[in-house]
C-alpha cells in the first residue's frame, strides 16, 4: 500500500513537471542601448517589441498557449565588450531562444559574431544599418528590419541635391555606423555633382566640440551634414554650431532624428534628414496598436522593433517549438512571400494560420521582405523640423 502510494505521488509529480514545462515561458532577449548615445530612443523600441510579444502571448495560440517573456540587456550602443557580455548573459544564463536587437551597428556586429553565430541564436535588429553587416560571418542568424545605409546614403544625397544644396561639410561619428553612412552619402553625393568641402569624424563623449565645428565652418560650406548619435557627439556638434553661429540648419542621418533633438538651445528650424519608415496601411495600423498601448508608434525605430518582435513570435510558431535552430530557419519563411499577408495587430491571425499548417507573409509596419543577407529593401521618411516639431515631408 505504501509503495503504491509513493508511486502515485511520483507519477503525479512527474505529470505536474511535464505540464509545467509545457506551459513554461519562452524567454526572448531585448538588447538595446538603454544607456549611451541613443538612450532617448530605446524605451519606445523595447516597448514596441514587447507589444508584439504580448500580442502573441495573449492570443492563446502561440504553441498551444505558451507566452513570451522579455529579458532585457543593455548594449550601451558603443561598448562592444559590454554589449557582448550582456548578450552572453542573455544566452547562457537567461537561456533566451532569440534576441530582438541589438541597436547600434558596431555592438550589433560584435554580438552577432561572438554570441549569436556560435550559439545559433537568431537576432533581428530594428536599427543597425551599417552596410558592413550585410556580409558579416554570422552563420545565418542575423536579420534586420531597418534597411542598410548603402541605400540611406543614396536617398539622403538625392534629397539634399533635390533641395538645391550642392555644397556641404560632413561630420560623422567615428564608428561603424557613422563611417558606413558617411561613405555611402559622400559617394552618391559626389557622383551626382555635389561638393563636400570637408569630411571629419567626431568622437562621442566630449564636453566641447567647438574645435571640430570651427574647422568645418572654415571649410567654406554653409550647410552641415551630421551623421552621428542624437544623445552624444552629434548633438554636441549641433549645439556648438548654434552657440558659435557657424551653422543654423543641419542635414541629418537617422541616428540624429528624434524628439530630444528639438530641445537644443537655439532651435533647428528647417533641419531635415532621413529616417527608415513608411506611411503604408501597415504603418497606420501599427500607430493605432501603439496608441492603444499608450505610446507613440511614430517614434524612431518603434515600428521596426515591433516588426522584429512579431517576426520572432511567428518564427517560433512556424518552427513548432521554441528551438533556437528552428527559429533561425523560419524567420525568412514567415517574412517573405508567398503566404497570407499579416499586418500589425493581426498576429493571432498569423499564429492560427501557421498552427493550421498554412503560410504567412508578414509585411508588418515596414513592408518587411528579406533578401539573402537578411536585409530588407525598406523605405525612408524625409523628415523636417517645422514649427518646432518633426514632420514627414515625403516617403522615399
Amino acid at each position: 500500500m505504501q509503495n503504491t502510494f509513493k508511486k502515485t505521488l511520483l507519477a503525479t509529480a512527474a505529470a505536474s513537471l511535464i505540464a509545467g514545462a509545457a506551459q513554461a515561458d519562452i524567454k526572448v532577449g531585448v538588447i538595446l542601448g538603454f544607456t549611451g548615445p541613443i538612450e532617448s530612443l530605446t524605451p519606445a523600441m523595447a516597448d514596441s517589441a514587447e507589444l508584439a510579444f504580448n500580442e502573441a502571448s495573449n492570443s492563446g495560440l502561440l504553441l498551444g498557449g505558451e507566452s513570451i517573456t522579455s529579458v532585457r540587456g543593455d548594449s550601451t550602443c558603443v561598448d562592444a565588450a559590454a554589449a557582448t557580455a550582456a548578450a552572453e548573459r542573455l544566452v547562457n544564463s537567461d537561456n533566451v531562444v532569440a534576441i530582438m536587437g541589438a541597436d547600434c551597428s558596431g555592438v550589433t556586429g560584435a554580438i552577432a559574431k561572438n554570441v549569436g553565430a556560435p550559439n545559433g541564436v537568431a537576432m533581428i535588429s530594428p536599427s543597425a544599418t551599417s552596410p558592413g553587416l550585410s556580409s558579416i560571418d554570422d552563420n545565418g542568424v542575423f536579420f534586420r528590419t531597418a534597411p542598410s545605409d548603402a541605400r540611406q546614403g543614396v536617398v539622403l544625397a538625392d534629397i539634399v541635391l533635390g533641395r538645391g544644396i550642392d555644397t556641404v561639410a560632413l561630420t560623422y561619428e567615428n564608428g561603424d555606423y557613422g563611417k558606413g553612412l558617411a561613405d555611402a552619402f559622400a559617394t552618391a553625393y559626389r557622383a551626382a555633382g555635389g561638393t563636400i568641402t570637408m569630411e571629419a569624424a567626431h568622437e562621442n563623449g566630449k564636453a566641447d566640440y567647438s574645435a571640430e565645428v570651427g574647422a568645418l565652418s572654415a571649410s567654406g560650406a554653409s550647410e552641415l551634414v551630421v551623421l552621428g548619435y542624437i544623445d552624444q557627439g552629434g548633438r554636441g556638434i549641433i549645439q556648438a554650431s548654434l552657440d558659435s553661429g557657424a551653422f543654423d540648419r543641419f542635414i541629418l542621418g537617422d541616428g540624429m532624428i528624434g524628439d530630444s533633438l528639438l530641445d537644443v538651445d537655439g532651435g533647428i528650424e528647417g533641419t531635415f534628414g532621413t529616417l527608415p519608415g513608411s506611411e503604408s496601411e501597415g504603418a497606420a495600423m501599427f500607430n493605432d496598436v501603439a496608441a492603444a498601448a499608450g505610446f507613440d508608434g511614430s517614434l524612431p525605430y518603434a515600428a521596426q522593433s515591433y516588426d522584429a518582435g512579431a517576426l520572432l513570435a511567428l518564427a517560433i510558431q512556424a518552427a513548432g517549438s521554441a528551438d533556437r535552430a528552428g527559429i533561425v530557419a523560419n524567420i525568412s519563411n514567415v517574412a517573405n512571400a508567398p503566404g497570407v499577408i499579416i499586418l500589425p495587430g493581426e498576429l493571432a491571425k498569423g499564429l492560427q494560420i501557421l498552427a493550421d499548417g498554412g503560410q504567412v507573409n508578414y509585411e508588418g509596419a515596414t513592408n518587411v521582405e528579406f533578401d539573402e543577407n537578411g536585409d530588407p529593401a525598406g523605405s525612408y521618411k524625409e523628415q523636417e523640423v517645422s514649427g518646432g516639431a518633426l514632420t514627414t515631408v515625403k516617403v522615399h
